[in-house]
């Protein structure tokens, strides 16, 4: 009995840990590719730090291996994709069915773009000091 348990939490564990990572990786995708790092020369690995621990919080499930949490990182995941489908309206209407509904959708959006917001804010102001260094010695 002892055995069995181990193995199903060992296999919970894994396939939350493979959820959380392939919703980090779509997060990268999206801040390698966004042109407020590029401009402010941030580095999009901090600022995906920083989007999945705030957009986490905002996820059903009170802790992160909650079932759904997990869930919804394959949502979140799922979303993100996106800018890369070709049929944007068959991916919308998919999406609506796997939220629930047009509103979970759109407030998982909110939830996604609130975080991209808040940390680019954050991590802009925690740099402010270097980029005040740097124009200095440029004077």
């Amino acid at each position: 009995m002892k055995k069995l348990l181990l193995v199903c939490t060992a296999t919970l564990f894994l396939t939350a840990c493979a959820d959380k990572e392939n919703y980090e990786s779509a997060v990268l995708l999206e801040m390698q590719a966004e042109k407020d790092l590029k401009d402010y020369n941030l580095d999009p690995q901090e600022m995906t730090d920083c989007v999945v621990e705030m957009s986490s919080k905002g996820m059903p499930g009170a802790f992160p291996f909650d079932p759904d949490r997990l869930a919804s990182y394959q949502k979140y995941t799922k979303m993100l994709s996106m800018r890369t489908i070709e049929d944007k309206q068959k991916m919308l209407e998919e999406l609506r069915t796997l939220f629930g509904s047009p509103k979970e959708l759109a407030d998982a959006h909110s939830n996604y773009t609130i975080s991209v917001m808040d940390c680019l804010a954050a991590i802009i102001k925690k740099s402010e000091p270097e980029i005040e260094e740097k124009e200095e010695k440029e004077d």
